[in-house]
């Protein structure tokens, strides 16, 4: 990407987006679109038609999408099917339509089956049956994935697509119902520190296995990809390391001081059993991750810590 290159960054304001546009500017660019959802709503499709013949970006992230954990995917299940695929439709197709050199679209590791083999290839995507809970993300998602190589292989568009890990990190969502794990943990076993509870309720029996990616990685990740990958197909953005639920909880009560007791609830879900990712794909072209997981936990927490 030329250094005065027009790059818009949808989804600016998210953890993804917002560590995409430090990255950017730490790199030295300058000419970075941003709209707020206020400002332009994704989902309309006469306003990104509008928007988009009028900037003329010549590159595109695409990390604004409807997000939530488990609870939020489970109970808005037409809302994350219809917004995602609603917004995504829009900004792929304007896109091609108004010459963008190249797209990247960011997906999600819940495309993949519910009980692929571990850990997940790029390949075993449509294999097998999905997860209910997250099935209309996944296939919202899924949808985006084709649609870039579809957009390649009929008009010779440049559209890449990436499946990060789960990710926490700066700016992350901290709601106590509709945030992902990782963050509800830390404001779990935050507000029980500081109200001097003894105990704390983890969601599910804490057997699941996760992979965590912290959101700066990632906007490092990105950036290395939209120079150096150009390619149909997905390709995984991980660690290729991962823990237990509750490992994880109990690395947060450790790194955030809490010495109660933690209590696995198991009428709650547990999800998939395991998503790790297979990033050898990521690791021949290059790049690794740099932040482990103890020091990104801590990096979390000083953030929510300023914000809340």
């Amino acid at each position: 990407m030329e250094k005065n290159a027009k790059i818009y960054v949808a989804g600016h304001r998210g953890m993804v987006g917002s560590a995409i546009y430090r990255k950017l500017q730490k790199e030295g660019y300058e000419n970075i679109i941003t709209r707020t959802s206020e400002e332009l709503d994704l989902r309309n499709q006469q306003a990104v038609t509008d928007f988009f013949a009028a900037e003329k970006p010549d590159y595109v992230f695409l990390a604004a999408a409807k997000v939530g954990g488990i609870e939020a995917n489970n109970t808005y299940r037409a809302d994350f099917l219809y917004e995602n695929l609603a917004i995504q439709n829009n900004v792929i197709h304007n896109a091609y339509v108004n010459g963008v050199k190249k797209l990247m679209f960011l997906g999600s590791s819940c495309i993949y089956p519910k009980m692929a083999p571990q850990p997940l290839k790029e390949d075993y995507l449509l294999t097998g049956t999905l997860e209910h809970t997250n099935e209309p993300y996944a296939i919202a998602k899924i949808a985006g994935i084709k649609m870039c190589d579809a957009y390649r292989a009929q008009y010779g568009c440049n559209f890449i697509s990436v499946m990060p890990t789960n990710l926490y990190g700066f700016n992350d969502n901290y709601h106590p119902q509709n945030s992902h794990v990782l963050p509800a943990l830390i404001r779990k076993v935050h507000e029980a520190k500081v109200n001097d509870k003894k105990e704390v309720v983890v969601w599910g029996s804490g057997a699941p296995m996760r992979e965590f990616l912290f959101a700066d990685d990632l906007a490092d990740a990105c950036y290395f990809l939209m120079q150096n990958y150009n390619e149909p197909n997905l390709i995984n953005i991980g660690t290729g390391h991962d823990l237990t639920i509750k490992d994880l909880a109990l690395l947060i009560a450790a790194v955030l001081g809490f010495d109660g007791e933690l209590v696995f609830d198991a009428t709650k879900p547990d999800g998939t059993p395991r998503k790790l990712m297979d990033v050898s794909k990521l690791h021949s072209l290059g790049w690794k991750h740099k932040i482990e997981l103890r020091e990104g936990i801590s990096l979390a927490y000083q953030d929510f810590e300023s914000r809340y």
